[in-house]
């Protein structure tokens, strides 16, 4: 996995290869009932309580921790093309959806490329400033996001 911080442009850039197809791994990052599987580092758990995955849909979900505490997040679908890009903008909120104003939301540009049976994914996260791309940072971002997408390499390997 490479995993990159461009603090000028206050963007996050991460890209991990998948010993899968583009379309398991295109149906991991947008099917809710394969994406709880795997969004989050454990001991946590990832539960949606909504999902629309479509332009202008969106997905509210938790991270759950070993002692029930919940962290609620929420990702509003700016654009898909299937099989190949979705963009988002996510950001932290309450149990109803009511974003959390005191942090702003960050923009994720995901791609996905297949060769010879391996799929490449790129994401590109771009937050308003460099305090909140600092913030995300010092929050264990890179450690939790690279434990997520461990799992899914561990997932797609079973499937």
């Amino acid at each position: 996995m490479e995993f990159t911080v461009d603090k000028e442009n206050s963007t996050v850039h991460v890209t991990r290869e998948f010993d899968a197809s583009q379309s398991d791994v295109w149906a991991a990052w947008t099917e809710p009932e394969i994406l709880d599987q795997w969004w989050a580092p454990l001991p946590w758990k990832s539960v949606t309580k909504s999902m629309e995955f479509k332009e202008g849909g969106r997905r509210l979900y938790a991270m759950v921790g070993p002692n029930g505490e919940e962290h609620w997040s929420l990702a509003d679908y700016t654009s898909i093309t299937p099989k190949t890009n979705f963009k988002l903008l996510d950001g932290f909120c309450d149990e109803q959806g009511n974003l959390n104003q005191s942090m702003s939301r960050s923009n994720w540009n995901v791609n996905f490329t297949e060769s010879n049976g391996t799929t490449t994914v790129q994401v590109q996260i771009k937050h308003k400033t460099l305090d909140d791309l600092e913030m995300h940072i010092k929050m264990g971002f890179k450690e939790g996001f690279s434990a997520t997408l461990e799992a899914l390499a561990k997932l797609l390997t079973k499937r």
